[in-house]
């Protein structure tokens, strides 16, 4: 018997979360749960990882992964969040050190912050190998939007491949971040599309590109060889048109406290004497 595999989308971020469930043990995992958050009142809900908490529950379903394709930029992961309700072990690419490292510094976390990626529960090499009931996971290192990006392939006829890849209406993503690399991205995608085109490909976001009118969560690698930002591009043809691109892009708007967060696997930043917890704000102050 083949996976379940139930989508969640959050319009607020365009961000496709899923669970994924062998019917025969009802275990399951979950990917790139989001944690709602509202920058101007810096209030956090979790409307949208209670409902993966609901669905969870209603299917009676045990909760073996909770997986990140990689240190999100653009919400908050719920990973913690959901671990505390439903139990799982929380995943990420093993690189994952490289953007602690980074962002540690950046955000002044100090030196009780630790970068050996210690937060999370498993840090997956390139080729790892896991199970889920009778479901068969592999890990493939797909970097290049952030050096701890990875696919997650499961039984060998569907990935879920995070930012590195969108609708092929869409492109691809962005790869200026800290750790960012067109030329990885590219070496990464063809990782990707290495796999039999009738592979089944989950995003991770979508958005509506003029002419559709519907959110999808997923495509193939056969129709993503006809993705706009590599159809008919060599790699230096990549690399230049998505270097241009990545000049024109604005930070995301959920930037700063999202990976504050999410490289602490979901958890919020220590609580300081008062038993507040803060968000660092580091300000570029602009000279003429």
């Amino acid at each position: 018997m083949s996976a379940t595999i139930k989508p969640f989308f959050d319009k607020a971020t365009y961000t496709w979360s899923y669970i994924v469930s062998d019917p025969a043990t009802r275990h399951c995992v979950i990917i790139d749960p989001v944690l709602d958050f509202d920058p101007a009142s810096a209030k956090i809900t979790s409307d949208s990882a209670d409902l993966i908490l609901e669905y969870v529950k209603a299917h009676d379903l045990v909760v073996d992964y909770l997986l990140e394709t990689h240190v999100h930029a653009d919400h908050l992961s719920a990973s913690h969040y959901l671990r505390d309700k439903i139990g799982g072990k929380i995943g990420i690419g093993s690189e994952v050190t490289q953007v602690q490292s980074t962002f540690g510094g950046l955000f002044n976390a100090g030196s009780e912050f630790a970068t050996d990626g210690s937060q999370f529960d498993c840090l997956f090499e390139e080729g790892d190998a896991f199970e889920v009931g009778e479901l068969k996971f592999r890990v493939i290192h797909t970097p290049g939007h952030t050096p701890a990006c990875v696919t997650y392939i499961l039984d060998e006829n569907a990935a879920f491949v995070g930012d590195s890849l969108f609708m092929p209406d869409y492109g691809t993503a962005r790869s200026d971040f800290p750790g960012g690399n067109a030329e990885t991205l590219f070496d990464s995608i063809q990782k990707i599309l290495s796999l039999p085109a009738e592979t089944e490909l989950y995003m991770c976001h979508d958005y509506l590109p003029e002419g559709r009118t519907a959110y999808v969560c997923k495509t193939t690698v056969g129709d993503e060889q006809n993705n706009i930002h590599l159809k008919d591009k060599n790699k230096a043809e990549f690399v230049a048109a998505r270097q241009a691109r990545d000049k024109e892009l604005a930070a995301p708007r959920l930037l700063l406290p999202s990976i504050q967060m999410n490289m602490r696997a979901g958890e919020l930043p220590p609580a300081e004497c008062n038993d507040v917890h803060y968000m660092k704000l580091p300000i570029k102050v602009a000279t003429r």
